[in-house]
């Protein structure tokens, strides 16, 4: 949690919002798919598809994006594909 300061003599509010987490990068630069587990190298693909469930930021490969589109559309977590 972050500290931000406050224009009251009370002290600093506590930022409550959970950190975003980059998601599960492989090594520096490399981002893996959250679903199948295939690196993207490099730089990341304009096909993939980056989503954030619970504060976690996912990245998913073009083939599990397509065979998940419809989950995808309707907003459902990664954990109910």
């Amino acid at each position: 949690m972050a500290c931000v300061p406050s224009d009251d003599d009370s002290g600093p509010a506590v930022d409550s919002r959970p950190a975003v987490d980059p998601g599960p990068a492989v090594g520096p630069g490399t981002v893996a798919c959250a679903r199948c587990g295939v690196q993207a190298g490099d730089a990341l693909p304009v096909t993939w598809t980056c989503s954030v469930e619970d504060g976690v930021r996912r990245h998913f490969c073009e083939t599990c994006s397509r065979q998940n589109l419809r989950a995808i559309e309707g907003r459902l977590d990664s954990a109910w594909w």
